[in-house]
């Protein structure tokens, strides 16, 4: 473990979906899906010109590492339906960060089911606000970081892998103090931006290989 990330044991690191809906519109849902997430060595069966069923395999260059074992290709779904005004959030705890110092080379970031580029108007909402990482230190400042502020470091037609650097992340207050040097209480993905909000105008984002630093979570209660 890189010395910069002096948190709970790996084992720990988990990402867990929520609701917050207080209103109980309906119009927000998160959860592990299996079958949306980016694949590295998927089976495949492919019809040929001849009428014939042959075995093959797939991989997406958008997510050139995961967990080999995530053989049910799990992704976090991510959805606000109707108007991004509607108080309601969809989103993830990332749980198990206990005693994480952000320094200047702390990266957080997921893949994104979205082709090419964050301003590709296809394919997952990718914005500004949503989805984004929110932090908050045990000095009790809050940070953010979007979607659209990601660096890519991998994409395909299908994924775009994006990394963050926490220390980037802006300040929800005036006056707070930079977050390089603070202690993380707690990291959310918060999704709040509806079908109202380009320019995919969507409302839902598909995300995988949620990580810190060098550790990546690819389904429920897992890492690597």
């Amino acid at each position: 473990m890189v010395a910069s990330t002096a948190f709970a044991q790996p084992g720990d690191f988990r990402v867990v979906p929520f609701e917050f809906d207080p209103f109980k519109t309906g119009l927000v849902k998160a959860a592990w899906l299996t079958g949306i997430g980016c694949p590295t060595n998927a089976n495949t069966a492919l019809f040929t010109s001849s009428g014939d069923i042959v075995a093959g395999t797939f991989a997406d260059a958008g997510c050139p590492t995961t967990d080999p074992k995530d053989n049910r290709f799990e992704g976090l779904l991510l959805a606000k339906t109707g108007p991004t005004a509607n108080f309601a959030i969809s989103g993830a705890s990332l749980k198990g960060l206990d005693g994480l110092v952000i320094t200047a080379t702390t990266t957080l970031g997921f893949d994104i089911r979205k082709a090419l580029s964050q301003a590709n108007p296809a394919g997952s909402h990718c914005g500004a606000g949503a989805p984004r990482f929110n932090i908050t230190t045990t000095l009790g400042f809050t940070y953010f970081i979007g979607c659209a502020a990601g660096s890519p470091t991998a994409t395909s037609t299908g994924f775009i892998r994006l990394r963050f650097l926490a220390s980037a992340a802006f300040p929800q207050g005036a006056g707070q103090p930079p977050l390089d040097g603070q202690t993380v209480a707690s990291i959310f993905i918060v999704f709040d931006e509806g079908q109202d909000t380009g320019p995919d105008f969507f409302g839902l984002a598909v995300l995988d290989n949620i990580a810190v630093n060098d550790f990546l979570i690819d389904r429920p209660g897992r890492r690597r």
